[in-house]
């Protein structure tokens, strides 16, 4: 990936930049239209009713790359979350800190026209586009808030990576039923037009209802559509069973082994593209 031009501002103690939106060029802000259209379009009936709100709400349509402070402003009067840019992905500590306070850091990057359809690290499409309308969502804003306090405690009881397979499976590439069928709500998914199709539409993936645990003890990929996606049924369904000291959590799940990214289990509640009811079958391997 090439180096982005934000790599070597000045940041302050918590990482965050000045956006410097006036130095966005006609070229970046064109860019940011044209990712916002197209994905737009594939969104449409295949995002949850609450990012397509949102983003109306927060009028992401608006054209060029939004500035930071200005969305914001609209945001925190709705859940008392901001978003403050970043030059790239910042420290675990620092990340949980801005969560825990209603600050979402995002990249104030956008991907050059060479990686316009993939980038491995998160710019201000992925993090706006995909993360910020949940944000507009009370409940939503509750577990974010919550998930950044309990990665503090994670960091301090050793059981981060258990975490971070939570925050993989829900913020990022989480499903959730409506009564129209399944639904996307993670931001990994919602900003790439190839994935959205797959996640709701391939036969291969495996659609598993949400079960806390059975997260925290799954890998995940990171170079590929994933294999494996968490169904939850609301987002108070989601804050209702994370809403918790973990303590008993990792001292259950620290000495099972973990269960690899494509691999069903027996007593997994699966669904079939396009279904609302679950089914079981054989575990596979």
């Amino acid at each position: 990936m090439l180096k982005n031009r934000y790599h070597d501002a000045p940041r302050a103690a918590d990482f965050t930049i000045d956006q410097a939106w006036e130095s966005y060029s006609p070229e970046e802000h064109d860019r940011w239209d044209r990712l916002f259209r197209r994905q737009r379009e594939v969104a449409k009936g295949r995002a949850c009713a609450t990012a397509l709100k949102a983003m109306e709400e927060l009028e992401l349509s608006a054209s060029g790359i939004p500035h930071m402070g200005e969305l914001s402003d609209k945001l925190e009067k709705i859940t008392g979350w901001r978003v403050v840019p970043v030059a790239e992905l910042v420290p675990d500590e620092i990340f949980f800190d801005h969560l825990a306070n209603r600050r979402f850091p995002a990249g104030a990057f956008i991907r050059p026209e060479a990686e316009f359809d993939y980038l491995q690290e998160p710019d201000i499409f992925h993090d706006i586009f995909g993360h910020v309308p949940l944000l507009a969502n009370p409940v939503f804003a509750d577990f974010m808030e919550a998930y950044g306090k309990g990665g503090q405690r994670a960091m301090q009881l050793g059981q981060l990576h258990n975490l971070a397979r939570l925050y993989w499976y829900t913020v990022e590439f989480g499903l959730i039923r409506e009564a129209g069928g399944l639904r996307i709500y993670g931001a990994g998914i919602l900003s790439s037009p190839q994935e959205t199709v797959f996640a709701l539409e391939d036969d291969s993936p495996n659609r598993v209802a949400f079960d806390l645990q059975r997260i925290m003890r799954t890998k995940y990929v990171i170079d590929d559509f994933q294999q494996t996606y968490f169904v939850i049924d609301s987002f108070d369904a989601l804050l209702d069973a994370c809403y918790k000291d973990f303590g008993n959590v990792y001292q259950q799940v620290k000495d099972q082994p973990d269960i690899e990214a494509h691999e069903t289990l027996a007593e997994d509640a699966l669904l079939n593209k396009g279904t609302l009811g679950y089914f079981r079958k054989k575990a596979s391997v």
